[in-house]
């Protein structure tokens, strides 16, 4: 077993400064929350910027398909930063869920190309709960799409992240010859596209119903089980990196406001229980980052113990997200329970982040059979 790489090169630590630099400049909390209050999910501008001037949406994707040809950490760099500023983006959804199945697929590569240079995005259509291992067709989520002979799907799939505001829908779909990824066109004649009040409102979720859809297929039995699996571990396992983000931004604020808001004539972070709990999500916060990078780090190396690190990083970073914006929250006094403050931004997204692409408690289970333990009894 390598033992992971958990420090930040110096071309991570350069990528992470261009995007924070864009997004403060381009995402302040203020834009973030008259977003979350418009009509459209996403800021057209930022995404282009991020995904076209800075070259994020093609990171993982090889340079023969017009990408960067960085690595699965680097990718993981920019969710933190997104994590961090609550941004607004399809980042998760179409530059790794949807690029990292097209990866698998060998007929995939014109989209792929697309995706990379971010003319074009897309969306993988399942579940946002679904989970990695759970197997295709996801016992107990709510996706039943079947292709017919002329490759025309029929089905419902609900709750698909950034569905809304994709180009294209990577759809798996149960065919006569077994399981299959199939592409289709956002506009394309009997999809419905029906969006789905959400927690998180900076990633909104969209029900699709297909009725008699044209379709073109990308991956037959062979590859589309491995390619949507791999799609969803890949996504848990940088979802950590945004968590951790979130965790981290949560903790900065909150010591910054608390060394400032002043009570009984000395700051309200010199007063000892408040001491405590910093130094509790401090600790909670480094635990993310060390369990998030090695996530980040055996997905980028394809480490045959990638599984395991990515359950680990799941089980842990999700709760240590939603308890440093609780925190966050509730040490910021009466601002941090208004709306004008962002702090219920951060909330909600630890929140929806928690239960997307499988539960801590899920996590836990599957770190339980990966490491052969006993079994989590809560």
């Amino acid at each position: 077993m390598t033992t992971p790489d958990l420090l930040y090169s110096e071309v991570e630590e350069d990528l992470r400064a261009s995007v924070r630099a864009l997004l403060a400049d381009r995402c302040p909390p203020a834009a973030v929350l008259a977003r979350a209050e418009g009509p459209a999910p996403y800021d057209g501008r930022l995404w282009h910027a991020l995904a076209r001037e800075l070259g994020a949406a093609g990171l993982q994707v090889p340079e023969e398909h017009g990408g960067a040809g960085a690595t699965l950490r680097e990718t993981a760099v920019v969710l933190e930063e997104l994590g961090r500023a609550a941004a607004p983006t399809p980042f998760l959804g179409s530059a790794v869920l949807a690029t990292t199945a097209l990866l698998a697929c060998a007929g995939g590569a014109e989209l792929l190309a697309a995706l990379a240079a971010g003319e074009r995005t897309a969306a993988l259509a399942v579940p946002l709960a679904a989970a990695p291992g759970t197997g295709f067709p996801w016992a107990g989520l709510p996706q039943t799409v079947r292709a017919d002979g002329a490759g025309a799907l029929t089905g419902r799939v609900a709750a698909v992240a950034d569905a809304a505001a994709a180009d294209v829908l990577l759809v798996p779909a149960a065919g006569p010859d077994g399981p299959g990824l199939y592409a289709v066109e956002a506009d394309a004649a009997g999809l419905a596209v029906a969006p789905r009040t959400s927690l998180d409102l900076t990633r909104p979720l969209a029900d699709l119903a297909l009725h008699g859809v044209p379709a073109r297929r990308l991956a037959g039995p062979a590859e589309a089980p491995a390619a949507v699996e791999r799609a969803l571990l890949t996504g848990a396992g940088l979802l950590a990196s945004e968590q951790l983000g979130i965790a981290e931004w949560c903790l900065a604020t909150t010591t910054t406001y608390l060394k400032e808001r002043r009570q009984f004539g000395r700051p309200v972070g010199s007063f000892q229980a408040v001491k405590h709990r910093l130094a509790d999500l401090w600790l909670e916060a480094a635990g993310a980052r060390a369990a998030a990078r090695g996530a980040a780090d055996a997905l980028a190396r394809g480490a045959e113990d990638a599984p395991l690190a990515v359950a680990v990083a799941q089980a842990y970073c999700g709760d240590a997200a939603v308890r440093a914006a609780e925190e966050c929250v509730q040490l910021h006094g009466g601002i941090g329970m208004t709306w004008e403050h962002p702090a219920h931004l951060y909330l909600k997204r630890a929140k929806a982040d928690q239960i997307a692409l499988g539960t801590p408690g899920r996590h836990r289970a599957a770190l339980a059979v990966l490491a052969d333990l006993p079994a989590p009894t809560g």
